[in-house]
């Protein structure tokens, strides 16, 4: 429906006691996040003679509405497990909205999330966390996932560069529902959510010791250029810090992982007229690029400085704080 978004918008389900209609006016026994069903709920239990006024006190509307819930999302698992293709075109149109449910602190959130389907870098099919997991790596721990705008922003995040070299997959979420659910979601069936765009990037078991020796050496050669760079963007960084996450790419940014708001979050509230808090990301650098490698000793440090953090910026669907002036610095280096 062109409404389902509209924060008025009301359920389509009618409450009959004993077959006799009573109201289907937004009585409180629908939850929100299910706000596309349709249908009739006919009550043995309720009393005929019940006012809309004394109806909503009523205990038992809790009880009918803690039974819907588990009814629909049973329904829905069985749908998702014996029709697979149907099952994925229901969830294209009504699975944001589903997710809404994730955010809500009296919901069952591992229920739920059994019937979320979600985009992964390993294939083009939606998955399910069940299906993630069984596929995981020997000795990986987390599930690792990454919001983004689009589908295609997610794909080409620097981020995922080092996952998708290692082949570990990656779980891709870009509905504007899914920065608010990841707050409330920690594990599911024991197994931990994990962001990569949050935090040092951790692969725990599937990085050899190699490598992180390597990583720590590239690190404590690189002082001295990372000091320089944290001068350069006091403004704009947090921090600046050598990484392994990256193999094509100079640069990325990262928040830390404290719990605080992530930059597309913050994004969204702006863009939703609603006050942000001011979150200012890490930058990682790859020292393995030739544009970073150019950085020791160049005249142009200050501006390469400013365009590796805008280029990281754009990279992860932000804009540069003065356009205008990347584009400058940009053009004098190329002239």
């Amino acid at each position: 429906p062109w409404d389902l978004y509209d924060p008025s918008r009301t359920h389509a389900v009618r409450l009959y006691v004993k077959r006799v209609f009573i109201t289907e006016d937004n009585v409180d026994i629908i939850p929100h996040w299910l706000r596309f069903l349709r249908g009739v709920i006919d009550s043995q239990d309720l009393p005929l003679n019940i006012s809309r006024e004394t109806l909503q006190s009523n205990p038992l509307l809790g009880k009918i509405k803690d039974s819907v819930v588990k009814r629909v999302l049973s329904e829905l698992k069985k749908k998702g497990e014996a029709e697979a293709a149907t099952y994925s075109e229901f969830w294209k149109n009504f699975g944001p909205v589903l997710k809404e449910g994730l955010c809500e602190a009296t919901t069952p959130r591992e229920q739920i999330l059994e019937v979320c389907r979600f985009q992964s870098t390993s294939s083009d099919e939606l998955t399910t966390l069940d299906a993630y997991i069984s596929r995981m790596k020997e000795g990986q721990d987390v599930i690792y996932v990454i919001t983004a705008d689009s589908l295609a922003a997610a794909k080409n995040s620097p981020q995922l560069e080092i996952f998708k070299k290692k082949g570990i997959e990656v779980l891709l979420m870009t509905d504007r529902v899914d920065e608010w659910a990841l707050s409330f979601l920690h594990e599911f069936d024991g197994t931990p959510l994990q962001s990569v765009a949050k935090g040092a990037v951790d692969l725990g078991k599937l990085q050899d010791e190699a490598e992180k020796k390597a990583e720590e050496e590239a690190a404590e050669a690189f002082k001295p250029v990372l000091a320089k760079l944290k001068e350069a963007l006091k403004d704009k960084a947090e921090d600046v810090r050598v990484t392994s996450r990256l193999v094509d790419s100079p640069a990325c940014l990262v928040v830390k992982d404290d719990g605080g708001m992530s930059l597309q979050l913050a994004r969204m509230l702006k863009a939703a007229g609603q006050k942000a808090p001011e979150v200012k990301p890490v930058l990682e650098v790859n020292p393995e690029h030739s544009l970073v490698k150019k950085l020791d000793g160049s005249v142009h440090f200050h501006d390469l400085a400013h365009i590796l953090f805008d280029q990281a910026l754009l990279a992860e669907g932000g804009l540069p704080e003065d356009p205008a002036a990347y584009v400058k610095r940009v053009n004098a280096l190329l002239a």
